[in-house]
């Protein structure tokens, strides 16, 4: 499977959710963009990998499982795009805007990797991608 980057789009109920170390956090009604990084073995295969946390109960390895896992959260869509070049960081800075701070970026400088919008940003997502030189493939669940 190719490596790359991808985007998940994510409708939420709003609630408080426990993740981690960064200890509650308040998750807005609307939609959700998590910007991740697929350069590791299995490459997009990570994708279907959050798929699956969705329904499953097993400890939470990254911040997204948290979120994942709670039932006031659910996948609607997914960006993606193949490349070698770590380009999440770039991704999100071009997605931007509100965002909830910390989340997902424990591992870089980024203030987040996790941003809000009050409707689905499936389109703005893709744009981005475009916007940093990539061809975007837009799955819809």
């Amino acid at each position: 499977m190719d490596r790359g980057i991808y985007a998940l789009i994510l409708r939420a109920s709003g609630m408080t959710v426990r993740v981690g170390a960064l200890g509650d956090i308040t998750i807005p009604k609307g939609y959700l963009i998590y910007v991740g990084s697929a350069l590791g073995p299995g490459g997009l295969i990570r994708v279907q990998r959050h798929l699956s946390t969705s329904n499953d109960r097993r400890k939470p390895h990254w911040h997204i499982d948290y979120l994942l896992q709670d039932r006031g959260t659910s996948i609607i869509s997914s960006v993606s795009a193949a490349t070698k070049s770590r380009l999440e960081c770039s991704l999100a800075e071009a997605i931007g805007g509100a965002c909830i701070p910390k989340f997902g970026s424990s591992d870089c400088k980024c203030r987040s990797h996790l941003f809000a919008r009050p409707d689905d940003p499936t389109d703005e997502v893709t744009e981005a991608f475009v916007s940093i030189g990539l061809i975007a493939a837009i799955t819809r669940y």
